[in-house]
């Protein structure tokens, strides 16, 4: 079974979900609640490779496969930059100083 995220409509409520969740963790300033998607989109591309091999190469399932690796890999840069974000709000929220500060210069663009 391949669970194709590469659908219009999956793309769409994927994006929704990111953008409600990292909402939710800025609300609560917990940086954990993207890390979660983001543990999830990693078994996806980790699930999608293994199937990539299995599958035969002529086949609809590889060109599907092959559309949803790239979008997953788009999920997982996108919730690390949230989770990267909302643990420097939580760290600002608690007077805390993060570890490094070796992306300040982004946040300072954004």
């Amino acid at each position: 079974m391949i669970i194709n995220v590469s659908q219009p409509l999956t793309i769409i409520l994927l994006v929704a979900l990111a953008v409600l969740l990292v909402f939710l963790g800025k609300e609560v300033k917990k940086p954990q609640i993207p890390v979660v998607m983001l543990f999830v989109f990693l078994a996806l591309v980790l699930m999608h490779s293994i199937q990539l091999n299995i599958v035969d190469v002529n086949s609809i399932e590889y060109n599907v496969i092959l559309k949803c690796i790239p979008i997953d890999l788009i999920f997982v840069v996108i919730y690390f930059f949230a989770y990267l974000w909302l643990d420097q709000i939580q760290a600002e929220a608690l007077n805390k100083k993060n570890l490094d500060n070796s992306l300040d210069w982004f946040w300072k663009k954004v």
